[in-house]
């Protein structure tokens, strides 16, 4: 599996470029990333801060991973252009029966795929070493393109799920 993401991303926005990552509870069809890929496009090509166009990107990611990405160095992103993305994403969630805002499922790559785990079975998951600190956990926390760039994809053990290892060790 190819985690390297940024030749899939524009090299000219600005490193700290507002990015919004959204994870669905299960990955889409080819057919419905075809669907999706024109929706984003579209939203992208219309995507307006106070009638300013906002220079924005937008894509899936190993058919699971909304990615939206805005570059304030050019246009700052209000609350109203945020708000249009975020009913972007329920029209998705309708239009696809898939959850988007779902933060209790956490991703995984485990033995070369993609795997969701419900937050509260984490700590069964660590106790019985399915998910190890050199797991490569999703961290869809993080805000900047630079961040998606090397901070996306990490060891669990370095992401904020650290504490949940220090647990399982006493």
């Amino acid at each position: 599996m190819d985690l390297d993401i940024k030749q899939h991303l524009p090299e000219d926005f600005h490193p700290q470029s507002k990015v919004w990552i959204y994870q669905s509870n299960r990955l889409f069809l080819i057919s419905e990333a075809l669907q999706l890929e024109e929706l984003l496009n579209e939203f992208v090509q219309q995507w307006k801060s106070h009638g300013d166009e906002v220079t924005g990107f937008a894509n899936l990611f190993y058919g699971r991973f909304i990615v939206l990405m805005a570059d304030e160095s050019k246009t700052g992103v209000s609350g109203c252009s945020t708000d249009s993305s975020v009913r972007l994403i329920k029209k998705i969630e309708e239009q696809f029966n898939v959850q988007l805002f779902n933060r209790q499922l956490l991703a995984f790559v485990i033995k070369d795929k993609i795997e969701l785990i419900p937050m509260e079975q984490l700590p069964y998951a660590i106790n019985n070493k399915f998910i190890i600190p050199n797991s490569l956990f999703f961290n869809n926390a993080i805000t900047t393109k630079e961040d998606l760039e090397t901070n996306w994809i990490v060891p669990a053990g370095e992401s904020w799920l650290s504490r949940y290892f220090e647990k399982s060790i006493s």
